[in-house]
This record gives C-alpha cells, sequence and structure tokens, in this order.
C-alpha cells in the first residue's frame, strides 16, 4: 500500500469507527397480525431483545420493557415470537412463553418457568400454542392453552431434536420437523405431521410425511385454506419448495432448478416462503451465488413472477400483509444496512425472460419508490460511493472444481490503491454462506483501506447438497486449502498484497484460522481467531447438545477416527505456528469454551510468538455487548496495524 495510505491509515474521512459498529442493532424477524394488520418486528440492542408494532402510518411504538428480553432459547435461539388476530406470543425470561394482546398491551406468562422454550404458533382459533420445549436436554413438541389456564402436555418426544411447528387452520393437524443425532438439520431430517384429538389437544396419529437420513426437509406450512403443506425439500440436490395434498397424500415440486430455495436452519422460527392469504399461491426468496431474489407464484401457474426489491439483495423472513397486497421483510445488500420494509405484490408482467428451458420467468412491473421501510438497524450516514460493493468471484479449487467467494475492494480514501492489504473473513459454521448482504466487518476493513474477501469454501451451503457434502472428513483441509486458494487468486489478480494477507474468522472460521497459520506457515502475516476451535478432543467432549456429533461427520466419529483429530487439531501442533495470532473469547462460551483459546495462547507466549488474548465476561458465542464489540475491533485494528501494516 503506498505511504500516503501509511500515513493516515484507519482516519479516512468515512472510516467506520469500532463505537459505529457496536451501536447497530441487529433485526431479527418481521410479522404481520392478520386481525390488526400491525407489522410486528423483533430487534435486538446488546443482549436486549425487544418486540416493536406499527400500525398503519403511525409511529412504531414498543411492545416490551428494558427489564424483559424476548428471545428463544433452544439451541442457537431464534423463533421469538408469532402474532395472529391481534396476540403476540413471545419466548421471554426463565424459559417461558408469554402473551401479549396488542389492545391491552398487558403481558402474561403461560408456561411455568423450566428449561427452553421458542418457536410458538397461534392456533387459528387462538385456543392452543405449539411450541418447541427442551429440558436438560430434552426437546419435544409441546402444547399449552393461549390463555395461560392449563398446565402445558407434551404432543410428541423421543428424537433428539424437534424444529418449526405448525397448525393446520381446522385445528386438527400439527406439522414439524424432527431429527436425531449424528444428523445436523442439513444432513437428514423428518417432517411429521400429526393428526389431533378435540378439547385439549392430543396426538392420536404421528406419520413421517417427507424427509429421511439423507435428506434434509425443513419449514412446514399449511395453506390458509388447509388442503396443502408447503416444506422445504433437498432431496434433488437443491432445496426446493414442495407440496403436499392433506387430502390424497400425494406430493409434487413447487420450484425447480440449481439454486436454493431454503437455507440451513441454525436456528428456530427460519422463513423463506409465505402463503397467499387466498391459498392461491406462494411468494418465496431464490438464493443464487450469494444473492437473494423475491418471487410469486400461483399454484395454478407454471411460470414466477419476479417482484423487484429495489437495492435489497439479501431477503429475510418475508411476511404477507392480510390481504396478500404487502410483502415485509428484513432486507440489505453489500452496502446497504438491514432494514425492515414492506412493498406491494404487483402482478402485472413487464417482460418474458427465458435463461433456461425449465425455468421461464415472468418479471412484474413495480416502482421503486413504492417500498417503504419501517426500522433502520444503523450505519446509514455514509453513502454507498463510500463503501464497498460485493463481487461474486470464483476461483478453481485443488481438484479444479469451483470455489465460491465475496471480494470487497478497499472503499472511499483507499478505493485507487494498488494491491492493498487483504483480510480473509471464514465463515462459521463451517456449514454456512455468506451472501451479498450487509457484513458489518467487511465495510469497517474496507473503509480503512483493506480489502476483504468471504470465501464460500467447499462444504458451504448455497451452491447445492453436493457442494455442501465436499467438506464430509475434510474439516480442516479443504476449508484452508480454498481459503489459501482464494488470497493467492487475488494476489495473482493484482487485487491484494502477497505480503499484507491477513486470516479472520470465528467459532468454526475460527479454527479455519488456526489451521491455515499451523499447516501454511508464513502465507499470512497475521490471524484473527474469534472464540475458536484448538482441541478437537476437547470440544468433542464439551460442547452442547445441538453439535455434539456434529463432528462426526466433519471428522468421523470416536475413536476410530482419534488420529484424525490429533492431526487437525492445532493446539497438538502449535510448534508450527509462526505468525503473530489475536484470540478473542467470551468466558461464557458453551458452544466453544474458553479453554479452547487459553491452551494455544500459552503456548505461544512460551515460544515467544507475537499473540495477545483478550478475554471477555458475560460473553457466549458471538458477542452482543456494545462495549466488547467496540473493544474487539479496537484491538483487532491495532493488531493488525503492529503486525501488517507497519511490520
Amino acid at each position: 500500500m503506498a505511504t500516503s495510505s501509511l500515513q493516515t491509515y484507519g482516519t479516512a474521512p468515512g472510516a467506520i469507527s469500532p463505537k459505529r459498529l457496536a451501536e447497530s442493532l441487529r433485526l431479527n424477524d418481521v410479522q404481520w397480525d392478520d386481525g390488526s394488520g400491525a407489522l410486528i418486528w423483533h430487534e435486538a440492542a446488546g443482549k436486549l431483545g425487544s418486540l416493536f408494532a406499527q400500525l398503519g402510518e403511525d409511529a412504531p411504538y414498543l411492545l416490551t420493557g428494558a427489564d424483559f428480553s424476548v428471545r428463544g432459547t433452544v439451541g442457537y435461539g431464534g423463533g421469538e415470537f408469532t402474532v395472529r388476530a391481534g396476540v403476540v406470543i413471545a419466548a421471554g425470561p426463565g424459559g417461558k412463553l408469554y402473551r401479549l394482546a396488542l389492545a391491552d398491551g398487558i403481558l402474561k406468562s403461560i408456561t411455568p418457568g423450566f428449561g427452553s422454550a421458542a418457536a410458538p404458533a397461534l392456533s387459528a382459533d387462538g385456543r392452543w400454542v405449539l411450541y418447541v420445549h427442551s429440558l436438560d436436554g430434552i426437546d419435544c413438541l409441546a402444547v399449552v392453552a393461549a390463555d395461560g389456564t392449563q398446565w402445558p402436555q407434551k404432543l410428541l418426544e423421543g428424537t433428539d431434536f424437534v424444529m418449526q411447528p405448525a397448525w393446520h387452520p381446522s385445528g386438527e393437524y400439527a406439522a414439524c420437523v424432527t431429527w436425531n443425532h449424528p444428523n445436523m438439520p442439513w444432513d437428514g431430517t423428518e417432517l411429521r405431521l400429526l393428526r389431533l384429538s378435540g378439547g385439549q389437544p392430543t396426538a392420536i396419529e404421528t406419520h413421517t410425511i417427507a424427509g429421511g437420513e439423507a435428506i434434509a426437509v425443513n419449514s412446514p406450512a399449511f395453506s390458509p385454506d388447509g388442503r396443502w403443506l408447503a416444506y422445504i425439500s433437498d432431496e434433488s440436490g437443491w432445496n426446493q419448495i414442495m407440496l403436499y395434498e392433506m387430502a390424497t397424500g400425494q406430493q409434487r415440486p413447487f420450484t425447480s432448478g440449481e439454486l436454493d430455495h431454503g437455507v440451513p436452519c441454525w436456528v428456530q422460527g427460519i422463513r423463506t416462503f409465505a402463503w397467499m392469504p387466498d391459498s392461491s399461491g406462494l411468494v418465496y426468496v431464490r438464493h443464487q451465488e450469494g444473492v437473494c431474489t423475491l418471487w410469486r407464484q400461483r399454484l395454478d401457474e407454471r411460470l414466477p413472477w419476479q417482484v423487484p426489491t429495489g437495492i435489497y439483495t439479501e431477503i429475510h423472513q418475508p411476511s404477507l400483509s392480510p390481504d396478500g397486497e404487502l410483502v415485509a421483510f428484513i432486507g440489505s445488500s453489500s452496502t446497504q444496512p438491514p432494514r425492515i420494509v414492506s412493498l406491494p405484490v404487483d402482478d402485472r408482467p413487464l417482460a418474458l425472460l427465458t435463461p433456461a428451458e425449465d425455468s421461464v420467468t415472468l418479471v412484474t412491473s413495480q416502482p421503486t419508490g413504492s417500498i417503504r421501510i419501517h426500522r433502520r438497524a444503523g450505519m446509514e450516514n455514509l453513502p454507498p460511493k463510500r463503501l464497498s460493493a460485493a463481487r461474486s468471484i470464483k476461483w478453481a479449487g485443488p481438484d479444479g472444481d469451483p470455489v465460491y467467494g465475496l471480494y470487497y475492494p478497499p472503499a472511499g480514501a483507499f478505493a485507487a490503491e494498488d494491491a492493498p492489504p487483504l483480510v480473509v473473513i471464514v465463515h462459521g459454521g463451517p456449514t454456512s454462506q455468506v451472501r451479498t448482504g450487509w457484513e458489518a466487518a467487511a465495510q469497517y476493513f474496507a473503509t480503512q483501506g483493506y480489502a476483504v474477501l468471504y470465501p464460500n469454501h467447499r462444504g458451504s451451503t448455497g451452491y447445492g447438497r453436493a457442494y455442501m457434502r465436499k467438506l464430509d472428513g475434510r474439516w480442516g483441509v479443504v476449508d484452508v486449502e480454498d481459503s489459501v486458494g482464494g488470497a493467492q487468486y487475488l494476489v495473482e489478480e493484482g487485487l491484494a498484497d502477497a505480503s499484507k494477507l491477513v486470516i479472520m474468522g470465528g467459532s468454526a472460521g475460527g479454527y479455519t484460522v488456526l489451521q491455515s497459520l499451523v499447516t501454511q506457515p508464513g502465507f499470512f502475516r497475521a490471524g484473527i481467531c474469534l472464540y475458536g476451535i484448538s482441541d478437537l478432543f476437547a470440544l468433542q467432549m464439551e460442547t452442547h447438545k445441538f453439535e455434539a456429533h456434529y463432528n462426526d461427520r466433519l471428522f468421523g466419529p470416536l475413536p476410530a477416527a482419534s488420529e484424525i483429530y490429533r492431526a487437525r487439531s492445532p493446539l497438538f501442533h502449535a510448534e508450527r505456528i509462526i505468525d503473530p495470532v489475536l484470540f478473542l473469547h467470551g468466558e461464557d462460551d458453551p458452544v466453544v469454551p474458553i479453554n479452547q483459546a487459553e491452551g494455544l495462547y500459552a503456548s505461544l507466549q512460551r515460544r515467544g510468538v507475537p499473540t495477545e488474548f483478550h478475554r471477555y465476561a458475560g460473553e457466549g458465542h458471538g458477542f452482543r455487548g456494545a462495549e466488547t464489540i467496540e473493544h474487539v475491533y479496537t484491538s483487532i485494528s491495532r493488531f493488525l496495524l503492529r503486525h501488517v501494516i507497519y511490520r
């Protein structure tokens, strides 16, 4: 990087500061009430989750107070609330479910305070609530009276995990997704259909209607008229929407093509489609090579209609208004921080496109001015031209097949610099994906002169099941190869300085950071490890239930695979690490305990390898506190200036 940039590094006009990062909101879900027409959403600031409501043109108002945090507490969370006919059911303090009527705003607990609760679903008549309950590591599908006057009852148990309960509009059926160890929810799950009795619901019959050990299904949703049950299945090799006809039991695909209509279910409550109120069709999200688009399709039509979404290339949690005329979602792009927006679902055809013989589409016309913004997450005081727009790239992996990623060039005052320093940020999971939505870390580094690469290494989702399965048995190998390969590709293209390469990641991404430093010493000039893994044996013994057998597929089951675990545990090969490492870890992390950082840090200290270790009281897996986030990015900047930029 040029001397002029070194002199002003990190202080250029428009650079995002650590404080700005810390002040941003997290927007998690948005739903329309079919009774009042109010829009309800969940947002989080620091460790506090809150519900807001907006009716018509009125200003939004807070439904929950500062002493009441709304959060699903099963597994990684999610499934915070549901709303129907003016009644909100929310997961709140003490692992309880709470009822809140929009008319009076009074909160009332409807379940006792033991275990964890998430993903509430209200019956059409408003009398009953389905939800996922977990106690002492045992999950079940439970039901409770919506007014809290009866003790909760179990409807379904006996599987390791339960997710995404849904009511049939008649109240005679319910559906949910279940799976067992060693599978993860993207490996193989079952869609269970329950026939219920009258009165307080009990399960008379239970059938598995889709999925299996090697087929992942999720997101069941009954049509408002009760005729259909829609769900996501990857049986074709891609996540497609399927339709199950209740009367006949016949099933058929609703979508097709080499693209995804679903995402891996790391948390409860994920939605990628919504039924039209008259049951005539669906509005759904497509994911293709990191870009989201919104579509509408009727059941009696072969052709989907694209709904223009303006600048938004990342779309979460779509929800349709009671009259079906508007769709709300959480939208962002690589240069636009998240917002809650709504826009019309327009039927007017604009053009006929034929990108492939089996995927003819109709595009609808819609003025972008009709998009309404309900909530902004923050950091909107920087114009897009001073930010970095993500570029989809791909390069050849060692096997010759393509590897995918997103590249962010330096932004603002640094945009014209040649061969900038590069931060390779490895996503978590490792079965995850980075798309062209808002990535605050990317903009933080780009506005300070760095280029950024997010590799969607082999094993990532979003590119078909076969691509995801390339990580099986090879974690710690292919993710490292693809992180190094992506950086080398950018160096060869003149888009990164080979002498100033950095690798950074959290959780599974932190493991890839450490493995890269072990197996490729000297390639990266520094590593930033946020709550990463160093000892696979300890992780297997100490991690939480959700991922207790994750490693069985990624490395192999113990004890048979013990040699692989030792060979790929960075702690046992610490002597190979020669590059500076910054460790950042929460003291209360139940997923990757802090001892994963302590041992390796001590080893590097003893050998004199430049290293720092910052531990954060009260923080778990991922950082939520504003002070923590500000300190994390301040520490990263200082570490990189010392060991990479001014080296």
